[in-house]
């Protein structure tokens, strides 16, 4: 069978694809890959065969190269005679169907990461987002979901032809289970004192993962043992430095940037924030959960699929700072408690590891798309 993979950008195949396009690749399919190449395409997949069509995809859905992009798409999917299209991301995911829907022969997949709409969503995604996912929902052979919410809605209310869940895109639970450092050594590398209580976030410094409401709930605790440490980057570091400095923090909240070492951090650490408005599922929370940590997260839709109250972590509504300060000050000032969230988290995540995702999608690729 001939399959193009398709994403708006690159980030996301080489971030999450790689396993899922591999495992098809072994069962000898021919794949291709179809993004905006903002970082250049995992070289494995290049050297096996994967040819990788640059398309201006952009993320706004207003922007005039997503309709040439539409017009490009089309012609590699008719030239390239494909069986399968299974497409991510909500602005790629549009014009493949979009491009797809006059084309005979060709199903298309389409995993919905996490739908712009859901409950507690500001109105304007409701009316931007789901009547398009409505609209284009009967041009989907299979509807892939990756929570409960989300599960629930496509199949009540959209018209794809299946309609499945998986649990998320898969981790590997080897790479953050079995990392082991010197936890003292670690942590004076990341300027952080060997007995402090380490609170940490992983994220883009953007608006949705409202770092910002950690970092007041920290002030609001007042106890210099308590440090946060926040990996990422994004628009918003100048904005959060300043607030840090305002609040006079500079000695407790550690903003690191981008880290490769993400495994080791999570080993360095004590417990896992994680503040934002909107996710689908999210991997970083699982990552946290592999090495150990208990969790303090928003309690929306995602989270809460992975946390359960009490059982794994602590769920809080994301505006809350004194919520967020009372769940941090909770596990600090109670170690019999994090170690039994750890065991929890532990036992809980385990349906997430890539060998199990990658079971569960072969499935899909069998009993719905006739794909061995």
């Amino acid at each position: 069978m001939k399959i193009l993979y398709v994403a708006t950008i690159s980030d996301t195949i080489n971030g999450f694809m790689i396993p899922h396009i591999e495992m098809l690749l072994d069962k000898g399919h021919d794949v291709d890959i179809a993004c905006n190449v903002k970082e250049a395409m995992n070289s494995s997949l290049v050297e096996r065969g994967c040819n990788v069509f640059d398309m201006e995809f952009q993320r706004s859905p207003i922007k005039k190269e997503n309709y040439i992009s539409y017009k490009e798409l089309k012609k590699v999917i008719v030239e390239g005679e494909y069986d399968l299209v299974h497409t991510h991301t909500p602005i790629a995911s549009a014009i493949v169907r979009l491009a797809c829907k006059d084309i005979s022969d060709v199903k298309v997949v389409y995993t919905a990461h996490g739908f712009h709409f859901f409950k507690g969503a500001p109105l304007i995604n409701w009316i931007v987002y789901y009547p398009v996912e409505y609209f284009l929902s009967k041009y989907t052979d299979t509807l892939i979901t990756m929570n409960n919410e989300d599960y629930k809605r496509a199949k009540k209310s959209f018209n794809a032809r299946t309609v499945e869940h998986i649990n998320g895109v898969g981790i590997d639970i080897g790479r953050f289970n079995d990392v082991e450092i010197d936890r003292a050594s670690y942590r004076k590398e990341l300027g952080v004192p060997e007995d402090a209580f380490i609170a940490l976030s992983i994220g883009e410094l953007n608006k949705n993962k409202n770092h910002e409401v950690v970092i007041r709930s920290l002030k609001k605790l007042n106890n210099p043992e308590i440090h946060y440490i926040i990996c990422g980057g994004g628009p918003l570091e100048d904005y959060l430095k300043s607030l840090i400095k305002e609040l006079e923090l500079e000695n407790q909240v550690h903003l690191l940037g981008f880290r490769p070492d993400i495994p080791q951090i999570c080993k360095s650490s004590d417990i896992f924030v994680f503040p934002s408005f909107r996710e689908g599922l999210p991997v970083s929370i699982m990552e946290a959960m592999v090495t150990g940590l208990p969790i303090v997260c928003s309690n929306i839709r995602g989270s809460k699929d992975l946390v359960q109250d009490e059982h794994g972590g602590c769920l809080v509504d994301p505006g809350d700072k004194d919520g967020f300060a009372k769940a941090i000050e909770k596990l600090y000032s109670d170690e019999a408690l994090r170690k039994r969230q750890t065991l929890n988290g532990f036992e809980l995540v385990k349906k997430y590891s890539i060998e199990n995702v990658l079971i569960e999608l072969e499935d899909i690729y069998k009993n719905q798309l006739g794909c061995e």
